[in-house]
């Protein structure tokens, strides 16, 4: 059982899969678009993606504003997880994500990338951390996998290591 993880963004969509038990993710790519209403390479996408990793369930990310008011974002995910039930016949669950960027940037920060790469990892960590949230319901161990835990901080160094990314400081302050 995989779950694919979703931040959709107007021309990004962050991903992260789970392991086949559920209990972790891991950031696989951010899918870009030019115009937010052209999609169609973008489901493509998604459908290889679900494929190749044996995914299941979909969790996709709810913008939400933090008064708990749905705006203009809201709308455009809804019409996004319609087309994602449709084309895929996946269940897909709407996850609050409130916050999660913000708590991307600390990620990044405590990393050590600079500021003007942040655009480049964003909405995968977002998607992961999307995820990871999801995993700690389902999961008996479920602090484990929190984002506060050394380990998670550790499972991304080493995801923007690959990535061919600096991680200086991150060490610092764990």
């Amino acid at each position: 059982m995989r779950i694919l993880g979703l931040d959709y963004g107007s021309k990004t969509v962050g991903v992260a899969v789970s392991d086949p038990f559920g209990w972790t993710a891991q950031g696989v790519e951010i899918i870009r678009r030019d115009n937010e209403k052209r999609l169609r390479k973008t489901y493509a996408r998604i459908d290889e993606i679900i494929k190749e990793y044996g995914v299941t369930e979909i969790i996709l990310g709810y913008p939400i504003m933090l008064s708990g008011d749905e705006g203009e974002r809201v709308e455009k995910c809804k019409i996004f997880k319609e087309g994602l039930e449709k084309r895929t016949k996946l269940p897909v669950t709407f996850r609050d994500e409130r916050l999660t960027t913000v708590e991307a940037y600390e990620i990044m920060t405590e990393a050590g990338i600079a500021k003007k790469d942040w655009h480049e990892y964003v909405d995968m960590i977002a998607a992961q951390i999307i995820r990871d949230e999801i995993c700690g319901v389902k999961n008996p161990y479920a602090g484990l996998f929190s984002p506060q835990r050394m380990h998670f901080k550790a499972a991304y160094a080493n995801l923007l290591t690959d990535m061919g990314v600096s991680i200086k400081g991150l060490w610092n302050g764990l």
